[in-house]
């Protein structure tokens, strides 16, 4: 379903400011719970169970997260899940990120979990999820934040530790919306998890998967037609190939962008090269997202200004990026309208 917002919006084409950014109703659909982990908490949790980390300051720490591509931060990203070891500390990571969602007008997250990340060093798979899951009913009952949890396969390993993955899912079915596909893309296209992908649609879980981040358009492609995904998380490489392009468009797929997280890995050397506005403004179903907040600089609102202040991100873009990300949720026909009318109202004050 496409909604154009612009035409209730009032002022449209002027810039968007803090105030009016804070007050849309947005979803966030592509975050990466592990990537929220805050150097506070990740020294917190450390130091709760004993866990020696390569850094012992918060300065420390991000002295370390100067990336200069994808790789680079995985390495790091992996050496502070080591922090996560108990159910409580999964459910504290998420209640963290919840509230700061509460914070910037997040009505609705689809977060991402690594499971393969904490199995690989020992823990049981029933640690995170059943962890994650409490903090996400705790936020839906305190803070009105509907969810929907994914279980993201780690590309760099074979498929059939994903399967492997993937069987330790099904007792907890019932907790997860989708499956997604993560880690290093350059050199771990999409066709080489069509088993368990097929598996897991036949589970009835939906498909995301990363892909035209670093990797090329032609994965894009790949996910769309082998993993038949429901939506591309990055999918900014999709302006090497204007067909693409153009399906994209005429399909209305839904490309989940992370601006601060693009320029961070060096993507793209400065925001004012990012096209995400200029893919918003051709049609395509594009919405905003922090990927890594802890890793790459802001959250949900500090992507948005980041447009503002590079890209003269106005009203009626803005908007329009909001409802595309509550159209693009594996929400309920019933609950987006519901949310979209408080976006329409939001967007038509003065």
């Amino acid at each position: 379903m496409k909604t154009n917002i612009a035409q209730h919006t009032y002022l449209a084409k002027e810039i968007a400011d803090p105030v009016f950014l804070q007050a849309l109703p947005k979803a966030e659909l592509h975050l990466h719970l592990e990537g929220s982990l805050e150097p506070e908490l990740m020294l917190k949790l450390a130091r709760r169970n004993g866990i020696s980390l390569p850094y012992s300051t918060i300065d420390e720490i991000k002295q370390a997260y100067n990336f200069h591509n994808l790789q680079s931060f995985l390495d790091i990203y992996y050496q502070c899940a080591e922090a996560l070891q108990t159910q409580q500390d999964f459910f504290d990571l998420t209640w963290a990120y919840l509230l700061k969602c509460h914070e910037e007008g997040v009505v609705h997250v689809e977060p991402f979990f690594d499971p393969q990340t904490h199995t690989e060093r020992g823990l049981e798979f029933k640690t995170a999820i059943l962890g994650i899951h409490q903090a996400l009913e705790q936020g839906k009952k305190d803070l009105g934040i509907s969810y929907g949890l994914i279980l993201c396969f780690l590309r760099h390993l074979p498929e059939a530790a994903a399967l492997e993955c993937l069987a330790s899912a099904k007792p907890y079915l019932s907790l997860l919306i989708g499956v997604g596909l993560d880690s290093s893309e350059q050199g771990n296209p999409p066709d080489k998890f069509t088993e368990v992908f097929k598996l897991a649609r036949e589970l009835g879980l939906k498909a995301v998967a990363h892909a035209g981040e670093e990797g090329p358009a032609h994965y894009i492609v790949q996910a769309l037609d082998i993993l038949k995904v429901h939506r591309i998380d990055h999918g900014v490489r999709c302006t090497q190939d204007n067909s693409l392009m153009e399906r994209l468009n005429s399909q209305q797929t839904p490309l989940t962008v992370c601006p601060l997280s693009n320029t961070k890995l060096k993507v793209y050397t400065h925001m004012s090269e990012h096209p995400v506005l200029k893919l918003l403004d051709l049609g395509l179903n594009v919405c905003i997202n922090s990927d890594d907040p802890a890793f790459f600089g802001g959250y949900l609102l500090a992507n948005y200004q980041a447009l503002v202040d590079d890209l003269n991100l106005n009203r009626g873009q803005a908007a329009q990026l909001a409802a595309n990300s509550i159209n693009s949720s594996f929400l309920s026909s019933n609950r987006k309208e519901e949310i979209l009318s408080v976006l329409i109202k939001v967007a038509s004050k003065n």
